[in-house]
């Protein structure tokens, strides 16, 4: 993939990049310079190997998945100016 003056532009334009005249032929050279090397990526065989998420081994910390109220109910509340059983007390805004 090869990318010209007008798409460079246009990106910019998207990307709300203020680019002058100057700048757009270099970007247009570094763009086709990352696309090239991008390009050189799908040469390399993969076949066999298996994601990873880190380059070093580890195991991920898993913890069981339950649902709870957290137990701070009455410390959440407890700065609030009014409260009733765990609950904030507001004045009516809706008739």
């Amino acid at each position: 993939m090869s990318v010209d003056v007008s798409t460079v532009k246009r990106v910019a334009h998207l990307a709300r990049i203020a680019v002058s005249e100057a700048d757009v032929e270099r970007m247009t050279g570094q763009l086709n310079a990352i696309l090239g090397f991008v390009e050189q990526l799908d040469e390399v065989n993969v076949e066999g190997v298996e994601p990873m998420t880190s380059v070093t081994p580890i195991a991920m910390k898993k913890r069981r998945d339950e649902v709870d109220d957290g137990g701070k109910a009455a410390d959440i509340v407890a700065n609030a100016p009014i409260h009733e059983e765990n609950f904030f007390v507001v004045p009516k805004v809706v008739e």
